[in-house]
């Protein structure tokens, strides 16, 4: 009789052992599942990706982007050279989807270009999602098309090709040939208090120093597929100059209820603000993006973006050590 009793506890021990496991296991699939968003997806070829459209991209955390610098062009505003690392550079994300690919891009076209372009967006099928400028008094007049579309990979991958070769086309050779690349900017600026007056810290590029901040408080989805930063959903913010004169120009994403404060907190601080618009035209949920261009004191102009910041997603934005009233 004990060794029955001895068996059946053992039997109930390993039963709730088992069943733990189980549980265990279902809970950490379910928390992957989550990680990619919910979908069953498969993940991208981007060796297919890049032997069509035939340049090297980035991967992260599964999505894939090509960036062409617009190397051809010489762009001033206000007297400062805008280079690729200042904002000069189309690119286009490829995320995965549950029947293919999802993409997002912004294509940089010149007056002469926007027209061509637009057609052959259209003949491939793709959608315009979004037509403005980064900056105002820019010489050459430079404009930006955001580009999206949805399907098989390879297929997208074609499409995007195609859009590319237009802008090759019209533009009479490839635009990241050219030399803007190589060229550096003045940059003398005390990074380390911009970074304490942000609370955020950047990179620098070519003198470009440029802040890039997510929105993690923020579940963005475009035709229900979760839109990431990489994918283009953040603020960022570029610096060239020195600290008597310096010049920033960047993006900032809000929610709906954010654009005012944001316009009033920028504009308050001597940044103009150059465009308000959208990405996306399906978004869940509604996102707004603006431009905005400013000139000054280094510190000054780091202190009118913390300002703005302050308004956007605050819990997450505010900089360490900030206590929010």
């Amino acid at each position: 009789m004990k060794h029955a009793l001895k068996a059946t506890a053992k039997h109930r021990g390993l039963f709730f052992l088992f069943a733990g496991l189980t549980m265990f296991c279902q809970t950490t699939l379910a928390q992957v599942d989550q990680n990619k968003g919910s979908r069953n997806v498969k993940l991208l070829d981007t060796t297919s990706i890049r032997k069509i459209i035939g340049i090297e991209g980035k991967s992260s955390n599964g999505e894939y982007k090509i960036t062409i610098p617009q190397n051809d062009l010489d762009v001033k505003v206000d007297g400062f050279k805008i280079i690729p690392a200042m904002g000069l550079g189309t690119w286009v994300a490829f995320t995965p989807t549950k029947n293919g690919v999802m993409i997002m891009g912004d294509v940089v076209v010149t007056e002469k270009d926007l027209g061509p372009v637009q057609q052959e967006i259209i003949k491939q099928g793709l959608t315009s999602t979004a037509i403005h400028n980064h900056f105002v008094r820019n010489h050459p007049n430079i404009i930006f098309m955001h580009v999206g579309g949805s399907g098989n990979a390879e297929l997208m991958a074609q499409k995007v090709k195609e859009v590319l070769d237009k802008v090759k086309e019209v533009r009479g050779g490839d635009p990241s040939k050219g030399t803007a690349s190589s060229e550096s900017v003045q940059n003398e600026l005390n990074t380390e208090k911009m970074d304490e007056i942000i609370g955020h810290k950047g990179e620098m590029n070519k003198g470009v120093y440029k802040y890039t901040i997510g929105r993690p408080d923020v579940k963005l989805t475009e035709h229900g597929v979760p839109v990431s930063t990489f994918m283009g959903f953040n603020t960022w913010a570029s610096f060239q100059g020195t600290p008597d004169k310096a010049a920033v120009a960047g993006d900032f994403t809000m929610l709906e209820d954010e654009v005012e404060p944001v316009m009033k907190a920028l504009i308050e601080n001597g940044i103009e603000v150059v465009a308000l618009h959208n990405h996306m035209v399906h978004e869940q949920p509604r996102v707004f993006f603006l431009h905005y261009w400013g000139i000054g004191n280094a510190e000054q102009l780091a202190k009118g973006l913390r300002a703005a910041l302050n308004q956007t997603g605050k819990k997450q934005s505010q900089p360490q050590g900030t206590n929010k009233h």
